[in-house]
């Protein structure tokens, strides 16, 4: 008999320890299963968390109780926030993080939460249970070696490793990543339950000994002091380590040009569909012909590590060509390749398959989150992680799934773009997606989402009255300079002054009362130097928030004439549950949400119970 489970969760990436991780704390009877612990919370790209619209999503992690806030404090050696000096909507922290630290850290976290069982093999089918009626349901898995494992609810998070080849220059060989076997037998357990798939492509550049490169001929960049952190206790190593700038040269571009026929990708041999927003050094030279230059990253794995990572310099030429290509770039003359670059083409679930609580709609209780649906990249695998993982094990006792709207926050805008418009290359989060961006900042999480949190059972009491404390202590000081004066002017209006800091105003009418931390500082800045922009996207979300409200239940929209054809197409394809939802469907015009907004106060349907979508 298998033995059984309430969650039995695939994979050990960043989406998979956040869903074990959720719902054992929850009380789920937890099963991870992968073919090797020792990979949990591995970073095979670049060890670094955050970057405009991915930190948005790491704060929300950390207000709704995730892991990941915590794992990548406690192992940073950089800090930085980027966009510094451009509005507070844009502004995002980066950490760069030990790669070593960080998958040790993870894996404690995840050996010390109690319900967890990690149960080393390679997952090979889904298990349905067919009952009287016809409907199915998941039922568990079953391993390679045959053992079998029941579960009321499975998370899928298994990364690139659906199929996965990995192409060095034009060679290849079956791998999920580097030196890893691939998932051989998933995929087709999925098509065999009616699952759509797709073919994607990522890659990751090479990783340089680090004695072998001249620093001193690259720019530095240094962490951020005072530190920021995601959790509001920076690590202890945060300044640790600087990074470094290069560049690419003529003679890098002359390089790659010549050796484009040895290349997978543009030679044709891969299939799946690359990420836009991280090409390959071989696609920016060709897309981009007219820049004589390309920026790159020099970032280390580690305060101690052999070797540095070359971000921007993804790339599937061959072994051969990378290292004559690393020793033309300033610094790396001498520079020598310690783990070659490779690019990895794996299968992925079509999206708009799931709704928002990341469940199959064609297969209840089976769940999935990260790269396995479309996405790129941690922050976003982790996010779905948390919503699978909370889910699951809601799903495993009989209760109402949740989820964020997309009004909320970033993971809502992640979440509702993956279902309501499914993806035709591998997603990544822009702070350019969410049209809330400026009340979606990262410094407002906590106070946006911690109570979702503790709804959802993952935050304490005592951490939501911590919270509330810093919204009262926020909320008074900016009373307080808006009735204070400084020579005759309110403080309010002199903090708005280009070049007033908060301390020049507090040097003029004192500290008042309430002692505010760096955080609560820089809280009361935004909120007033941005109140009217924030208080006009506030009527603009209270606006939008009323579709949300509209039921389309039960609409007709093919008797809708006058319903654009593409719109009409997109309304019948996705039939969204609310008007909203509706307008935000791609070719679904605003005459047409018009239109449906028409319809439905005529009462041309069948029924208007409020729902949510």
């Amino acid at each position: 008999m298998a033995r059984r489970f309430d969650v039995i969760v695939v994979g050990g990436g960043h989406a998979g320890i956040e869903a074990a991780v959720a719902a054992a704390r929850l009380g789920a009877d937890v099963a991870l299963a992968l073919p090797n612990p020792d990979t949990i919370g591995m970073m095979p790209c670049n060890p670094a968390i955050g970057a405009p619209g991915k930190s948005q999503l790491v704060f929300e992690l950390h207000a709704l109780g995730g892991v990941m806030p915590g794992l990548a404090d406690e192992t940073a050696i950089h800090g930085r926030t980027l966009n510094a000096a451009k509005g507070p909507a844009v502004r995002s922290l980066r950490v760069q993080n030990e790669r070593d630290g960080y998958a040790a850290a993870a894996r404690a976290a995840v050996e010390r939460t109690a319900g967890i069982t990690l149960v080393r093999g390679e997952v090979a089918a889904l298990s349905v249970d067919t009952r009287t009626d016809g409907s199915r349901r998941v039922d568990g898995v079953s391993l390679s070696d045959g053992r079998a494992l029941g579960a009321h609810a499975v998370v899928l998070c298994a990364g690139t490793f659906l199929r996965g080849v990995v192409w060095y220059g034009r060679q290849q060989r079956d791998a999920g990543r580097q030196g890893e076997a691939p998932a051989r037998h998933l995929s087709s357990s999925l098509v065999a339950t009616g699952h759509t798939m797709m073919r994607f492509k990522t890659g990751t550049p090479p990783r340089i000994r680090s004695d072998s490169v001249d620093f001193g001929a690259l720019e530095v960049v240094p962490s951020d002091d005072p530190p920021a952190s995601f959790t509001g206790r920076p690590g202890a190593r945060v300044t640790e380590s600087p990074t470094w700038l290069t560049r690419t040269t003529q003679e890098t571009h002359a390089a790659i040009r010549a050796a484009l026929h040895l290349s997978a990708m543009f030679g044709g041999d891969i299939e799946g569909r690359g990420p836009r927003y991280c090409p390959s050094i071989e696609d920016k030279i060709v897309r981009f012909a007219d820049k004589d230059h390309h920026l790159l990253f020099v970032e280390p794995d580690g305060v101690d590590t052999s070797e540095v990572y070359l971000q921007g310099f993804s790339t599937s030429l061959p072994p051969s060509v990378q290292d004559a290509l690393v020793r033309t770039l300033p610094g790396f003359g001498r520079g020598l390749v310690q783990r070659y670059a490779y690019a990895v083409e794996y299968d992925a679930l079509d999206p708009t398959q799931l709704d928002v609580s990341m469940m199959s709609r064609v297969l209840p209780g089976l769940f999935s989150a990260g790269q396995i649906n479309g996405t790129s990249g941690y922050e976003e695998a982790a996010a779905q992680g948390l919503v699978a993982g909370v889910n699951a094990a809601r799903w495993s006792v009989g209760e109402t799934p949740v989820s964020i709207r997309r009004d909320q926050g970033y993971l809502g805008v992640l979440l509702d773009d993956l279902v309501r418009w499914g993806v035709d290359e591998p997603y990544r989060m822009l702070t350019s997606r969410n049209e809330y961006r400026l009340l979606h900042r990262q410094d407002n999480a906590d106070a946006r989402l911690v109570e979702v949190g503790r709804s959802w059972g993952l935050v304490d009491d005592e951490r939501v009255a911590a919270v509330m404390a810093s919204e009262a202590r926020v909320g008074a000081e900016i009373a307080r300079l808006r009735r204070s004066r400084i020579d005759g002017d309110l403080a309010a209006t002199a903090l708005c002054r280009p070049g007033v800091a908060y301390e020049d105003v507090l040097a003029r009418i004192g500290g008042g009362e309430a002692m505010l931390d760096e955080r609560e500082r820089r809280r009361v800045e935004v909120e007033i130097r941005y109140a009217s922009y924030i208080e006009r996207s506030g009527e603009e979300l209270r606006r939008r928030t009323e579709h949300e409200q509209v039921s389309l239940d039960g609409v007709s929209f093919e008797r809708i004439a006058s319903l654009s054809t593409e719109g009409r197409q997109s309304l019948e394809k996705m039939r969204p549950a609310t008007l909203g939802a509706a307008g935000r469907l791609r070719g679904v015009r605003d005459s047409d949400v018009a239109a449906l907004l028409i319809h439905v106060k005529a009462g041309r349907h069948v029924s208007r119970e409020t729902m949510t979508g």
